[in-house]
């Protein structure tokens, strides 16, 4: 499918809403279930007014029972169907691990590729309003983790539009992870339908100085830093996989021997994370650009606090980036919270990412 012409700006939550709205159009096969995919609120506005346009037959909700109903998903997309089976929580999906792991990710290679399993399953993560410790789990690694699964996590209106229309045509399950504090955030977006290929990341920002992997909503606190960086003389390249699994390492590593400098923002916790893996990359792969260690901010080891102040001090944002590039271009730690403390009002819009969005 051809990409469009940008024409209009939108939110993030519209651009989820048209994409299932243009996906259900173009193929009868594709329905959406899920936790609250037919009430008021509509998935936070991401589903509204679709079970009005499309009926309660392929718009309707489930029983709080997510182990049995993503079962259904999987049977359903089995005998043909493209069901896109919404939790609301990323954290819901640990019961259903059964049917993602050991079904929907193996189906295909147990049989052979006779079977496949075009399941599309989007879940929420990241800092809400006190969200705690079992609601608030960033869990990507767990299932970039499988073979058999796709793994998306998109940051902007214009690629959350394109990758979520690509997976619900993907013959394989993706995990389609949507961070809730994007859903706010406005961008251009084409109105005709459009995909981008899973797997292909994008620079957000060019730099020659130092390399920012930046994962779904650690785009917009880098894009902040990087603002601040550049007015202390240091040019900062975003880089933005898009997706976990399949994963642009080629892009990676070709920023990475440009620059000589990796910094990896993932909202996630350190030890065996994605971060963890792109790290490893740079060291396996690129070791020979390497000009300084391989820095990763991530989220600290601890489980998610509930209190909003214990909240506001557990999510890393820009000025953790900012200390981080610093450290590995050298400059001293004074310098570092110089250019932090720089962080202002002018950066806390919405980024104006190079194209395409």
């Amino acid at each position: 499918m051809a990409q469009a012409t940008t024409t209009r700006t939108i939110s993030f939550r519209e651009a989820i809403r048209e994409a299932l709205f243009q996906a259900m159009e173009e193929d009868p096969r594709v329905f959406l279930m899920g936790e609250g995919v037919d009430d008021p609120k509509a998935i936070f506005g991401t589903t509204t007014d679709l079970k009005e346009r499309f009926g309660p037959e392929r718009v309707f909700d489930i029983p709080l029972a997510e182990s049995a109903m993503t079962g259904v998903a999987v049977g359903s997309a089995l005998t043909g169907m493209r069901p896109v089976m919404t939790h609301q929580r990323l954290d819901f999906t640990l019961y259903a691990m059964d049917q993602i792991v050991n079904q929907a990710a193996k189906r295909s290679y147990s049989s052979g590729g006779l079977q496949s399993v075009p399941l599309t399953i989007r879940a929420i993560v990241g800092r809400g309003w006190g969200q705690g410790s079992q609601h608030s789990q960033s869990l990507q690694a767990w299932f970039a983790h499988v073979p058999g699964l796709k793994v998306v996590m998109p940051s902007t209106p214009y690629d959350v539009k394109g990758l979520l229309m690509e997976s619900i045509a993907d013959d394989n399950p993706v995990v389609f992870i949507e961070y809730r504090k994007l859903y706010d955030e406005q961008g251009p977006v084409p109105e005709a339908a459009y995909r981008i290929p899973i797997g292909e990341g994008i620079v957000r920002r060019e730099g020659k100085d130092v390399t920012i992997v930046a994962i779904s909503y650690m785009n917009v606190e880098a894009w902040r830093a990087g603002v601040a960086l550049q007015r202390a003389g240091i040019d900062a390249e975003i880089v933005d996989p898009r997706s976990l699994r399949p994963l642009d390492e080629g892009i990676i590593l070709r920023s990475l021997e440009k620059t000589g400098r990796l910094v990896v923002a993932d909202n996630a916790w350190p030890r065996c994370s994605v971060a963890s893996e792109i790290a490893a990359l740079a060291v396996e792969r690129g070791f020979h650009h390497l000009k300084a260690p391989v820095r990763r901010v991530t989220l600290p080891d601890v489980p998610t606090p509930t209190s909003h102040v214990l909240e506001a001090a557990f999510y890393p944002g820009a000025a953790d980036i900012v200390r981080a590039v610093c450290e590995v271009v050298g400059l001293d730690e004074q310098a570092a919270n110089d250019v932090a403390d720089s962080i202002g009002e002018a950066e806390t819009g919405a980024p104006t990412f190079v194209g395409p969005f």
